[in-house]
């Protein structure tokens, strides 16, 4: 009996106690936590639409304009002209750039010359007696033939029972043959085509130069063109005469060129269309790597915005009553780093710096009203 009594009295206990802790339990109340208002300080622009250009930035290498690839077209050696063949020198146009041996050469125009001089002679008894009219040209023709200078150009004959004469005689096939031999004499000397530098030297003074050997490379400098692939898309903008500003690699020196050409063509598999710029300079030199801006059109009425700022592709951040609002834009071109939008009214102030975790309704201050809300507490403590 005393047995089921102490487990009754354990029961009573144990549900006593059950019933204490869940009264405990249901009663507490968690404290309400305490929020934070947090306040971003943000940088704010003001909107003031105007005439926004786009801007097509391309790169590329200089060229020279005027560039001439040197080659022989006759064999000898290499003579020294007095001035070293060597890369930078310059030349002025018609300046002799290259000589090379052609003393056996020169004996078989002179041998062709004293032939033709011959034959003329030969002929000279029979012009008198049937062709007396014509004698006088004739003899004037070899009374002032140098031999040592081009062959002059044979008289012209007065019928043509006189020129089926002279052909009879081949003196015509003798003269032609000699204006080859000297048009050929005349390619064992190079001369400069325009006022320039040699920029690559192949041979030198001494060198034996063979028939088709490539001597060498001279450009015209001062004058230059850059050559840069724009996408296609920009086609129908780009126009023959247009001004485009031109930087060096660091950005520290500007120039002016002008397009000159466009390619009809665009490239199949790049979608960019070919735009030559020719641009003038004496600081500039060959091979030179520039960036071109080329301004392909205006758009009125609109802003340029860093593209960070654009949301989901059509909305940008407006500071309304110190709180950011989400307004719909209409973006009009995208580049690298910006985008040109229109529809945002002038005078709406807008984020110029994005916010992490900006979100529409969030609380924000400018950097101007942060700075005169710690002034007027600096004020207010120096006041007391």
């Amino acid at each position: 009996m005393r047995k089921i009594i102490i487990a009754i009295l354990a029961l009573f206990i144990i549900g006593g106690a059950f019933f204490g802790a869940k009264t405990l339990i249901d009663n507490k109340k968690a404290p309400k936590p305490k929020i934070k208002k947090e306040v971003k300080i943000i940088s704010t622009d003001t909107v003031v639409n105007a005439t926004v250009p786009i801007i097509i930035p391309a790169n590329g290498n200089l060229q020279a304009k005027r560039r001439v690839e040197l080659f022989s077209e006759v064999t000898g050696v290499f003579k020294p002209t007095g001035t070293l063949f060597k890369t930078g020198q310059e030349y002025s146009a018609g300046q002799t750039m290259i000589i090379i041996e052609n003393s056996e050469f020169y004996a078989q125009v002179q041998s062709a010359r004293s032939n033709l001089n011959n034959q003329i002679t030969a002929i000279m008894p029979d012009l008198r007696l049937d062709y007396p009219n014509s004698y006088a040209q004739w003899q004037s023709y070899l009374n002032n033939w140098d031999r040592n200078a081009s062959t002059p150009q044979l008289p012209e004959p007065k019928d043509d029972k006189e020129k089926y004469f002279i052909t009879g005689r081949n003196i015509y096939t003798t003269y032609y043959n000699i204006k080859n031999l000297e048009s050929r004499l005349g390619k064992f000397r190079i001369k400069a085509p325009f006022t320039g530098v040699l920029t690559e030297a192949l041979v030198t003074e001494g060198s034996l130069v063979r028939n088709g050997q490539q001597l060498g490379e001279f450009i015209q400098t001062g004058t230059y063109e850059l050559e840069v692939a724009i996408s296609g898309e920009f086609a129908d903008l780009l126009k023959v005469g247009k001004e485009v500003e031109l930087q060096n690699i660091t950005g520290t020196k500007t120039y002016i060129g002008k397009v000159t050409r466009i390619n009809g063509k665009i490239d199949q598999q790049t979608q960019t269309i070919t735009t030559v710029i020719e641009v003038s300079d004496k600081n500039l030199k060959d091979g030179m790597y520039l960036t071109a801006n080329l301004q392909a059109q205006q758009i009125e009425n609109a802003i340029e915005l860093d593209r960070s700022l654009l949301q989901d592709g059509d909305q940008l951040f407006v500071v309304h009553d110190t709180l950011l609002e989400l307004v719909s834009v209409q973006p009009v071109h995208f580049s690298d780093k910006t985008v040109v939008v229109k529809g945002v009214d002038d005078g709406t102030v807008i984020i110029s710096k994005m916010i992490p975790g900006a979100y529409e309704g969030m609380i924000v201050k400018t950097e101007q009203q942060a700075a005169a809300d710690k002034q007027k507490a600096v004020s207010k403590s120096e006041s007391k």
